[in-house]
């Protein structure tokens, strides 16, 4: 039962998280093509910017599509609480990402949008990891 589960699961978080990474892309595109000249701006902050506008998109898709049964619909404070925790695991996730995006700079001297892309796909199972058993955890039913 549990493994069906996750092969439900999986392809939702992918869908969801392609939405995420959609998000993710265009905003440091823009940002380190349009906003942002240096070399910090290209690759430290526009992925920082990049990176909030898709946390905030993930986690709506994650609340209302991805692990749908286990939230409190109705509740805004569960809403805010959980998404305080979800950009807290996202953001322990991103250090990681911008690892390897920056090694992947140092490496083979991509473009940040290309580095990103790259970083994002080992990223992605630490964040699926993350929400199935910690942020979005199967609670055990009450009264057992």
């Amino acid at each position: 039962m549990r493994i069906r589960e996750l092969a439900l699961k999986t392809p939702k978080f992918i869908i969801s998280n392609v939405l995420g990474t959609v998000v993710d892309t265009a905003v440091l595109w823009l940002f380190s093509e349009y906003v942002f000249m240096s070399y910090a701006g290209k690759y430290v902050l526009s992925p920082v910017i990049s990176f909030e506008c898709a946390v905030f998109t993930n986690f709506v898709c994650s609340w209302f599509f991805v692990w749908k049964d286990r939230v409190d619909m109705g509740s805004g404070k569960a809403f805010m609480r959980k998404y305080l925790f979800y950009n807290i695991s996202a953001s322990a996730v991103f250090l990681v990402k911008m690892g390897f995006l920056l090694l992947f700079e140092a490496l083979f001297g991509w473009p940040a949008v290309y580095c990103n892309l790259a970083a994002l796909c080992i990223s992605g199972v630490l964040n699926f990891s993350l929400g199935e058993w910690v942020i979005f955890r199967k609670r055990a039913a009450r009264g057992q």
